[in-house]
């Protein structure tokens, strides 16, 4: 039986839907393993952190302040994927460059936050 995998999504931004256009990537922030390696074996691994994010792109349709846009800070962006996860990032900032592309009004986007959360609804 064929399932959908991918496809439709929706960004919101406190609330507020944007529109959301191509792929989009994000990371829970869950610790980055690396090894440990001495001189006669592994030794294990440590832990680093790593900042949870979500990131690509939307379309302006002539609402998006780029301004307001560049300098959001303590906002919840929630990602809702295909196949029913949200992706909540709390206490998340804007931390893309702010470009914009004039052929379709592209934003670029990435938010970065202090946590995350995988929901499945």
């Amino acid at each position: 039986m064929a399932a959908r995998r991918g496809g439709i999504i929706s960004l919101t931004i406190n609330g507020e839907t944007q529109l959301a256009k191509g792929d989009f990537t994000y990371n829970i922030g869950s610790p980055k393993r690396e090894p440990v390696v001495g001189m006669d074996r592994p030794h294990g691994f440590k832990e680093t952190p790593v900042v949870p994010f979500i990131e690509g792109e939307i379309t302006d349709a002539g609402t998006v302040d780029l301004a307001a846009l560049t300098k959001l800070q303590d906002a919840v962006v929630t990602l809702t994927t295909a196949v029913g996860k949200v992706i909540a990032l709390r206490d998340a900032w804007y931390a893309a460059d702010g470009d914009v592309n004039t052929g379709e009004g592209n934003i670029q986007v990435r938010f970065e936050g202090l946590s995350a959360e995988e929901l499945t609804v």
